[in-house]
């Protein structure tokens, strides 16, 4: 299993010296989620060691520049390096005329099979993977991806049983063997859960998308001082984001998309430490933040 999110950018409006534009690779299994690519997405892909090839699917929560404007690029890459496999692309269908011309930005040769999806309303978009609304000055959604549940064995109960080897898959593939049910060699497995949260006021969608997150990268652009900014521009305070997280039981916490009046990241950990007290990360440009390993019995 390789899971990791890979952050290539954590501004949110405009870069910074040392904060590069929005953008974040998630490598699931076989996926790779390449959420709200900003300018100059496709030289910190480069920088982070992620081919074009890694990228099975482009979610956009919503149209503003410093969440899209590194589609052009990473798409014209896509198509260089032939990539094989088809590219999903995810998006407010508000923003269609928008996608438009982020694909056809300029002349090449389009050789990548890209698929679009527009979205208009909370659900599925794809296997595993939801939107739910958020609220900002245009439409936005933001994204989980939630692994179907399973079981877990049991190995005392399976040597209880006299169940070893191949027999194990047996069981787990017909539910029963030799008089013995799938339920007493195994409990329930809770699928693991990411969720996505970019531009947005504190809303129902916001807790919403974050319940029980594993793994939640949400936006805090702002420090709860300058609260009433974050409200009339649509955004949420670090002591908000790390509020929700506590509410909802999130594992780990990844602070990300800060405004580039702020030049002391360590504020936001302070911020975030006085009401979350989970695992909590202050995301850097390039870094990498594992999934964390599934919970314990």
């Amino acid at each position: 299993m390789n899971r990791e999110l890979v952050v290539l950018g954590t501004a949110s409006q405009a870069p910074t010296r040392t904060r590069h534009h929005n953008g974040y690779l998630l490598r699931w299994d076989r996926e790779g989620y390449l959420f709200d690519p900003g300018e100059g997405t496709q030289r910190q892909m480069l920088l982070a060691g992620v081919a074009a090839s890694a990228v099975t699917r482009i979610c956009l929560t919503h149209l503003h520049g410093d969440h899209c404007l590194g589609v052009p690029g990473v798409l014209q890459r896509i198509s260089l390096d032939q990539v094989a496999h088809p590219v999903h692309l995810h998006y407010p269908a508000s923003g269609a005329d928008y996608v438009h011309r982020l694909r056809y930005a300029s002349s090449y040769r389009e050789r990548g099979d890209i698929r679009e999806h527009p979205h208009t309303a909370d659900g599925p978009v794809a296997p595993g993977l939801s939107v739910v609304r958020l609220e900002h000055p245009v439409e936005a959604f933001g994204y989980r991806l939630e692994e179907p549940a399973g079981v877990r064995m049991l190995p005392a109960e399976l040597e209880r049983h006299g169940i070893t080897g191949p027999r194990v898959r047996e069981i787990q593939a017909g539910g029963s063997l030799d008089g013995v049910s799938l339920a007493q060699v195994s409990e329930p497995r809770r699928g693991m859960l990411f969720a996505f949260v970019m531009d947005t006021r504190l809303c129902d969608g916001v807790f919403a998308l974050a319940e029980n997150a594993d793994l939640l990268v949400i936006e805090s652009t702002f420090l709860h001082a300058d609260a009433a900014l974050a409200h009339t521009y649509g955004h949420l305070t670090a002591r908000e984001a790390a509020s929700v997280a506590a509410q909802c039981g999130v594992r780990t916490l990844v602070l990300t998309h800060f405004s580039q009046r702020y030049t002391d990241p360590t504020a936001f950990e302070r911020e975030a430490r006085e009401v979350f007290g989970g695992e909590l990360v202050v995301a850097e440009d390039l870094m990498r933040v594992p999934v964390p390993p599934r919970r314990g019995r």
